[in-house]
């Protein structure tokens, strides 16, 4: 087992990294007995884990509530977390009580969202099940659901007591789950560490067929780069933006098809490659390193490309409504080379329709 650490503090916590969930103790829940707890998933990850997870916390915390939320991106909106306040509302839960998120990225944002407003806060742990959601989107305190006219445009950042990863449930996810994941590790690679990109380029058959070792290296590795960027920059004024390469993209793809159309990391890695041509018709990033950075995409078997049936400009009308708009201004993550982005701001709408046209078949 495998103890980071993301230190904020008195709001620090702990991500645990291992398996087999009987063997992670107890403390880590950060549950004591007089606590009303709630364990809220989606229907699919109710039918494969929910029993174990629940068998194993009453055996020591005694009764845990349990709510199954419809799956998928599409019901990450205000309407689920109306509901989800509305249960715990009528159960009488207090400031003490406790939420456990036992699912993917899209269950993580919205338990931790309600968390965040329910009786302006209370806490709750993260039990990610996703490839994406344990190298990722359930640490650093990120919250929120989607809006008709953007991906999450509604959150806030409310950090959880613990974040538990039990490498045992990815055996369960379809290998699909594993290549979309894959993609922010990409991302990680991209922005921080071109050995890790090397590695990435000679290993990466062995993290999609879950071999442990390559997966645990994997894993840990994001995670660190995550934990050091969120201890030093919690609320993204700087430093934690750069984890944003290919989002802003991304979200504009998300929003554009609709929600649930691709996965996340699907549009995730369209995004990275447009980031790539940003940077590449800017003069920054060199041919050669955006090709490599396409080819590993491509080769994890993530999409590289965008089907004409929408317009640059639709996709640019969405980009301006993103979160990371200041004061009108759009700001990007580029790679100068692979291990190295900055923000850039200003950058002229025609290289970014540009930017887009050049994904388009």
């Amino acid at each position: 087992m495998d103890i980071l650490r993301v230190n904020l503090g008195n709001r620090s916590y702990p991500i645990i990294i291992g398996s087999k969930l009987e063997k992670i103790d107890k403390s880590f829940f950060c549950i004591e007995k007089k606590n009303k707890v709630m364990l809220i998933t989606n229907t699919r990850i109710s039918k494969l884990w929910k029993n174990n997870v629940i068998t194993y916390l009453s055996e020591k915390y005694g009764h845990i509530d349990e709510l199954v939320l419809d799956d998928g991106e599409q019901f990450k909106q205000l309407k689920t977390v109306e509901f989800v306040i509305s249960i715990m509302l009528k159960k009488k839960y207090s400031r003490n009580s406790v939420l456990i998120a036992l699912g993917g990225g899209v269950i993580g944002d919205i338990v931790g969202f309600v968390a965040s407003i329910y009786l302006r806060g209370i806490s709750y742990i993260q039990l990610p099940t996703t490839f994406l959601s344990q190298i990722d989107s359930s640490i650093g305190g990120k919250t929120g659901v989607n809006h008709i006219f953007g991906k999450n445009m509604i959150g806030s950042f409310w950090q959880p007591k613990s974040v538990i990863l039990n490498l045992d449930f990815l055996s369960s996810l379809p290998f699909s789950e594993i290549q979309s994941g894959m993609a922010e590790v990409v991302k990680y690679a991209i922005i921080f560490d071109e050995r890790f990109f090397i590695w990435l380029e000679e290993n990466f058959s062995l993290v999609l067929n879950l071999d442990k070792v390559s997966v645990l290296y994997c894993i840990k590795k994001c995670c660190e780069l995550k934990a050091k960027i969120v201890s030093n920059d919690e609320k993204e004024n700087d430093l934690r933006a750069l984890l944003n390469l290919g989002h802003t993209y991304g979200h504009a793809i998300e929003t554009e098809l609709g929600y649930g159309f691709w996965s996340h990391g699907q549009a995730v890695s369209v995004g990275i490659v447009i980031s790539s041509y940003t940077s590449f018709l800017l003069g920054f990033l060199q041919e050669q390193e955006l090709l490599r950075i396409i080819f590993l995409l491509k080769n994890i078997g993530l999409p590289v490309h965008l089907s004409k049936n929408s317009s640059a400009q639709s996709y640019l009308n969405h980009m301006q409504r993103d979160k990371k708009v200041i004061s009108g201004v759009l700001r990007l993550i580029l790679p100068k080379k692979i291990g190295k982005c900055d923000i850039y701001s200003k950058i002229d709408s025609d290289i970014i329709l540009k930017s887009i046209e050049s994904v388009m078949v």
